[in-house]
């Protein structure tokens, strides 16, 4: 197996594709924004939407510096503010789906067409590879908490198969 093949096989189930847990495009299918801004009764604990709006945060961030578009982070944005500003109706929830989608494919084409080089490339310090192992692991991490989520709001089937 390739590099590419084992990165692209980590991108791919974290998106669309069932492997040891549940893709993040099945773990969203059919979730409405009522359900994506619902938050556990008296719990310290993110929404779906801002969940998203999380892991969409660090994969534009990883888009953005494979097209060279941004070299550093920026100034004064802690992790917990990436996980703001989600608000809205359906059509804003759809549009934040599709906005992820969209960034998910498009690093997934980058990634498929990387030369064994590709790989070490630094952007700025740290490996392409590398960047987008983190996010396969930062992916499957939050894919476990929107399960949850969606577990305690009744919205996620309580047997499922997989195979």
């Amino acid at each position: 197996m390739t590099d590419n093949e084992l990165v692209l096989h980590g991108w791919d189930t974290c998106y669309d594709k069932e492997d040891w847990f549940p893709p993040l495009a099945q773990a969203l299918d059919g979730v409405t924004a009522e359900q994506a801004s619902w938050r556990p009764a008296g719990e310290a604990a993110n929404t779906i939407w801002e969940t998203v709006l999380h892991l969409l945060f660090y994969k534009e961030r990883l888009l953005k510096r494979l097209t060279g578009e941004e070299t550093s982070y920026p100034s004064g944005l802690t992790n917990d503010d990436t996980f703001a500003g989600a608000t809205g109706d359906e059509a804003g929830w759809r549009d934040t789906l599709d906005r992820l989608k969209r960034v998910h494919l498009a690093i997934r084409e980058r990634i498929a067409s990387w030369e064994e080089g590709d790989f070490e490339r630094l952007i700025p310090k740290k490996p392409a590879g590398l960047w987008a192992f983190s996010l396969i692991t930062h992916d499957a991490y939050h894919i476990g908490q929107i399960v949850q989520t969606r577990k305690l709001q009744g919205s996620w089937p309580s047997k499922r198969s997989f195979e």
